[in-house]
């Protein structure tokens, strides 16, 4: 199953350490926007009385990737899904079929590409937690193997019968996420898309992948020669 995050909505203060730590471990600018973009690759804001982080879901079987023509998104064994931005075409097939909406375009440079949270990949190869999970100071975002992440939510609600909504949003959403979260409000209510199938919606869109191969083969032509 790879690693993942959990996140508790209802152990979280909004302290926005965790957006501070994004920003310095991928040397993006300080400045926290209000929503993702392509320079603030996670968030926390105040919503039905509790803080909710938003940031990319990493799912199990990523669309965004599925539809990517190059290559330049790819899930990896340890959890993660990133980005290369070398080989990104710019298309901005993943904005759209990402079912969480996360991926965030550069609109404002000449020479754009893709921006979005990569789960730490280069400290998870050495051993290391995800910098968000690392700096709170509560423990609202905690980092580990999936399978003892699942058992960790389903204990903490059933230890307090009626203090969380029974459902881990990321479980099975998508096709199932690498990043859940756990909260006492309904996830729609937070601003979560709950009308996810079950199924990767990747399955469908590698279908039509398949059918441009030889766009693939000019474009991998086409940057070997630049």
């Amino acid at each position: 199953m790879g690693m993942g995050l959990l996140i508790d909505a209802t152990r979280c203060i909004g302290c926005g350490a965790c957006s501070s730590a994004c920003k310095e471990q991928n040397k993006l600018p300080e400045k926290v926007e209000e929503v993702l973009t392509a320079y603030t690759w996670t968030t926390v804001r105040p919503k039905e009385g509790l803080n909710v982080r938003r940031l990319c879901m990493h799912c199990e079987v990523p669309t965004c990737a599925s539809v990517c023509p190059v290559a330049a998104l790819t899930k990896t064994p340890e959890g993660p899904v990133v980005y290369d931005g070398e080989r990104c075409m710019g298309c901005r097939y993943c904005m759209m079929a990402c079912p969480f909406e996360i991926p965030k375009y550069q609109w404002d440079r000449p020479v754009p590409v893709m921006g979005k949270c990569i789960m730490c990949a280069g400290r998870l190869k050495e051993g290391k937690p995800t910098a968000c999970a690392e700096v709170c100071p509560v423990d609202a975002t905690t980092f580990g193997k999936k399978e003892d992440l699942i058992w960790e939510a389903r204990t903490r609600i059933r230890s307090k019968p009626g203090a969380y909504v029974d459902h881990i949003y990321g479980l099975t959403e998508a096709g199932g996420t690498s990043v859940m979260m756990i909260s006492s409000v309904p996830f729609e209510s937070l601003g979560m898309k709950t009308n996810l199938p079950a199924d990767p919606p990747a399955m469908r869109t590698w279908q039509v992948l398949s059918n441009i191969p030889d766009f693939v083969g000019v474009w991998e032509i086409g940057r070997a020669h630049v």
